[in-house]
């Protein structure tokens, strides 16, 4: 069973910046995608932004030019730079990965709070 392990949230005022981080291990399978979702309360979690392998990306329009998802291939490990950061921005973040054979796994989640 994957274990994710996500670290790297916390509380920021509006404008400043936090680094997420998603570590992967007892991986079995190739790791294809790894992704950022975050939840706010009372709303329906919602992609962030996902990378993979190869280092394609893609971001929510929300978050584009703020966010910057990168990942260390050798490390199984999954990276969101988030700057200029936003009170809408406070949630709930979740790393998903997804493995050659298409099962996804979810992390724990870590909690980012932007106060304005």
């Amino acid at each position: 069973q994957v274990q994710l392990v996500e670290s790297g949230g916390g509380l920021v005022q509006a404008g400043g910046s936090l680094r997420l981080s998603c570590a992967a291990s007892r991986i079995i399978f190739i790791i294809n995608v790894m992704g950022w979702y975050r939840q706010a309360p009372g709303k329906q979690r919602e992609l962030v932004a996902t990378i993979t392998r190869g280092g394609t990306t893609n971001y929510a329009d929300s978050v584009k030019g703020r966010f910057t998802i990168s990942r260390d291939n050798a490390k199984d490990t999954a990276y969101l730079q988030m700057n200029s950061l936003k009170p809408e921005d406070t949630a709930v973040y979740y790393c998903k990965v997804v493995d050659s054979i298409t099962r996804d796994y979810w992390g724990q989640g870590t909690q980012v709070t932007v106060s304005s």
